[in-house]
């Protein structure tokens, strides 16, 4: 089954000039939605979709008188200050919406005239959080991560049995996640140091990232029914940029018996715009498993999801030293992955949450865990890079790194690519640690 449309035809070009720049993040086959504002304003929320370095505001179109139906259905779901109900639309109406966009932006378009009115440069947006998330799920979904952490913390079983038969996961805390910008002060908690015969309070001392994606729920189902693999992908509105900041000194005191807690809960950040997984169509990949480990269950199993169930995105972080900030230098380059590399598809993250019948919200979101790759450099977080702390960073100005200081920004990008289509990105997601309040 090919989900390829004509919004994905690498020859479309937008009478916004500036979408049609070489490796812009936001070309007409993109169409990404976020929510935003004017800098400075006191206007309310509303939906836009970035089209090269503008944003056409949602709530402007839905007053044009330009579209009707289901296209102004979802115009005026848009228009609210959370795309919540956007979401709860589901596939039908957002790919309806998507086409005729696609339509009216792009060049030779009757509705330019109309439409030029409603574009908002990006340089002068600030955002919000794109939608009100009611529950947020982190996987765990990276092998390579997973095997290379649980070296760290159970060197003699760092990959646990069940690792390879179920998508593991936890419930985190919806209140702290914040968008791109977000800055946050260094959390406190109890840690214990191997040599120590008591545990200790204080600042984390071992603060690091995680480069993973984030997915947001479309469409809901009833608690109590739930969704099969072949209906997942009608149940994802798009995905984002996520970095799930932990505390590797406090996680490791507390995470047995019962997991992550006060080690992931303090902040999380998300890049502003959710690309459609409609508009990541082109970018899916095959999805398999090395022969020789458990092949997931009957009800994560779908021949779409084994065809086309991944998707190719190109990940990169980057850190930015406040030394580097106040010397205008470049941040520096830490690592590069992809999302390819997930053990767990999309789909079968989705379709496992809701097994037991829980009820899956439009707005809700599931991180994918970090996303490392299979050779040490591709590693989505600082506890992978310096193998535990033990192996300093050298960054291009001479500082070095182990963990995260205070003033340190953490930039992550994402990108899809592929020949005979247009590039896409997700535009990027930056965070900074502040010194912990005293």
């Amino acid at each position: 089954m090919s989900l390829i449309n004509e919004t994905h035809d690498a020859s479309l070009t937008s009478w916004v000039s500036s979408a049609n720049v070489e490796n812009c993040d936001f070309p007409i086959q993109n169409l990404p939605f976020a929510t935003f504002k004017r800098k400075g304003s006191n206007e309310a929320l509303r939906g836009g979709v970035a089209i090269g370095d503008q944003i056409l505001d949602l709530a402007q179109v839905a007053q044009s008188g330009l579209f009707s139906g289901e296209v102004q259905d979802a115009l005026q779901a848009a228009s609210e200050t959370t795309l919540n109900k956007l979401m709860g639309l589901g596939s039908k109406a957002n790919s309806a919406l998507r086409l005729a966009l696609s339509r009216a932006l792009r060049t030779g378009s009757e509705q330019q005239a109309t439409l030029e009115s409603c574009l908002v440069a990006q340089a002068d947006a600030e955002y919000g959080m794109p939608c009100t998330i009611g529950d947020y799920t982190d996987f765990y979904t990276s092998v390579y991560h997973a095997t290379a952490v649980g070296s760290l913390f159970r060197p003699d079983n760092p990959l646990l049995p069940n690792y390879k038969w179920v998508p593991i996961g936890y419930h985190g805390r919806s209140s702290t996640i914040g968008i791109s910008g977000q800055s946050f002060h260094r959390p406190q908690g109890q840690t214990k140091a191997p040599d120590a015969d008591e545990p200790s309070f204080g600042p984390c001392k071992r603060l690091d990232y995680e480069l993973e994606m984030g997915i947001f729920i479309g469409k809901g189902n009833e608690m109590g029914h739930p969704i099969k693999i072949t209906d997942a992908d009608d149940h994802v509105f798009g995905l984002c940029l996520f970095n799930d900041w932990s505390a590797r000194d406090i996680q490791a005191w507390e995470y047995q018996p019962l997991g992550p807690f006060l080690a992931k809960n303090f902040a999380s950040t998300i890049s502003p715009w959710i690309v459609t997984t409609e508009a990541l169509a082109p970018y899916r990949v095959a999805f398999s498993r090395p022969a020789e480990d458990p092949q997931p269950m009957e009800y994560l199993s779908s021949s779409f999801n084994s065809e086309q169930g991944s998707f190719d995105v190109q990940l990169e972080c980057l850190l930015e030293t406040e030394k580097m900030r106040n010397a205008g230098d470049d941040a520096a380059l830490l690592s590069k992955s992809s999302f390819k590399h997930s053990y767990w598809t999309v789909a079968q993250m989705v379709t496992h949450h809701s097994v037991n019948g829980c009820a899956m919200q439009p707005g809700d979101l599931l991180g994918s865990g970090t996303q490392s790759g299979p050779e040490h450099e591709e590693a989505g977080s600082l506890l992978e890079l310096t193998r535990g702390g033990k192996e300093a960073i050298s960054l291009p100005n001479g500082e070095e790194r182990k963990f995260l200081e205070d003033g340190d920004a953490v930039i992550m990008r994402g990108y899809c690519a592929k020949d005979g289509f247009a590039r896409i990105g997700f535009g990027e997601v930056v965070g900074t640690v502040l010194p912990a309040l005293k």
